[in-house]
């Protein structure tokens, strides 16, 4: 092994190493993303390198640049092996590695965006009407749960009350306001008012009347 690296041309062994050195990196770095997401000291190198560009799309960041240095390694060593010259193996490597960087950036950007829909936002239940489902005590003074909608799924939620009267099972709440770590502040209301079935066929034959008089 030794001696087949010693005999390559230094070009051959620029890109071997490369190669070799990106591709164990990568593995480590791809192993620990999908297997419970990035380890706290790449997490700090990744920072290091986005800057102020944000939670958005990335294309510059530690892990698109060790994917970008593992494709120009190898894309550079098919190129050598298939005789082009020197230059056209740069061209070629550089551009298949920037063709990686855009990929792996795409594919962590929509891999954030489909954890972050699945994500529950407890901003979106206020003003969400609900229902008690524990016992909630007064001015604070006892945790309890509520079900609400958010987010198109009810969900049931711890909550607090400012009201001076405990709010019972069963009441009818309004989400006021959510605390830093995620407790809803609930009031007691009433449910929204909607125009029943009949009501409606009442308030219909009565314009109907009223055109046919007119």
């Amino acid at each position: 092994m030794l001696d087949w690296f010693s005999n390559l041309e230094f070009f051959s062994k620029v890109y071997w190493l490369v190669a070799i050195i990106g591709s164990i990196v990568f593995s480590i770095v791809m192993i620990m993303a999908f297997a419970g997401g990035d380890a706290d000291d790449i997490g700090d190198v990744d920072s290091d390198f986005d800057g102020d560009v944000g939670a958005g799309f990335q294309f510059i960041s530690f892990k698109n640049l060790i994917g970008f240095f593992t494709i120009f390694g190898w894309s550079g060593i098919a190129c050598i092996d298939a005789g082009l010259s020197k230059p056209m193996t740069i061209l070629i490597s550089v551009i298949c590695g920037l063709l990686m960087m855009l990929i792996m950036a795409a594919l962590f950007y929509f891999i954030h965006k489909l954890a972050d829909s699945g994500t529950l936002k407890y901003k979106n239940a206020i003003d969400a009407v609900g229902e008690v489902y524990l016992t909630i005590g007064s001015d604070r003074s006892k945790m309890g749960k509520v079900t609400v909608s958010v987010q198109g799924t009810m969900r049931e939620l711890d909550a607090l009350t400012d009201s001076l009267t405990e709010l019972k099972s069963g009441t009818i709440i309004k989400v006021v306001d959510v605390t830093s770590n995620g407790i809803l502040i609930v009031d007691q209301t009433r449910k929204p008012i909607e125009a029943s079935h009949l009501e409606s066929e009442q308030l219909e034959a009565g314009k109907n009347r009223l055109l046919s008089n007119d």
